[in-house]
């Protein structure tokens, strides 16, 4: 069974830096340009190298997930649907992710089951981990931090309201037509009814 990556241990949804860096390759077209110019103008405003190196690369992995059309649907779309592709890009770079929002997040908004908890996300851990020996040999620490992240990710994608209950989002026309360019089964990472799928 194909590993899961685990390294979203620190960081959020990156917003602003994705942004920054989808507009950035826009002009240039090269992710390496992309990347060492950021580091050399310090596009994404860090305090240290180190940082600056460690937020570059994550972004541009989660960037390279998308295609060219998602590419300048970030650059040109409203907030929702940029946090929404984020949401879709960081779904495809981890699988783990990917799991827990199609398993979880989209079967408990279907249920009408709107609150999402800590211990929803611990049995679905643990329900992986007997599958995963890297979930399973994971710290405690580790996993506090994925589930920490991966519910920050979660609030800043639009997909979970501070009261931790699982909000409806839309998904704008453009963002639709993409998805259902791609792959069509990319709706159920999003809190949406079959109902709303099948229309799309």
């Amino acid at each position: 069974m194909e590993r899961y990556r685990i390294s979203f241990t620190s960081g959020s949804l990156y917003y602003c830096e994705s942004v920054t860096l989808a507009e950035l390759y826009q002009s240039l077209k090269d992710w390496e340009a992309v990347s060492d110019k950021s580091l050399l103008d310090n596009l994404l405003q860090t305090r240290t190298e180190s940082t600056a190196k460690r937020v570059c690369r994550e972004v541009i992995a989660r960037l390279k997930t998308l295609t060219e059309g998602e590419l300048t649907h970030l650059v040109e779309a409203n907030h929702q649907d940029q946090a929404h592709i984020l949401w879709i890009a960081v779904c495809r770079l981890y699988r783990f992710i990917a799991d827990f929002a199609v398993e979880v997040l989209h079967e408990r908004f279907v249920a009408m089951k709107l609150d999402l908890s800590f211990e929803d996300f611990d049995a679905f851990y643990n329900r992986k981990s007997e599958w995963h020996d890297e979930l399973n040999n994971a710290s405690a620490s580790t996993r506090d931090k994925l589930r920490q992240v991966l519910f920050r990710m979660l609030r800043e994608a639009g997909l979970l309201a501070k009261d931790k209950t699982i909000s409806s989002i839309l998904l704008g026309p453009r963002l639709v037509e993409l998805l259902c360019q791609n792959n069509p089964d990319e709706f159920f990472f999003f809190p949406i009814y079959e109902s709303d799928i099948r229309g799309y």
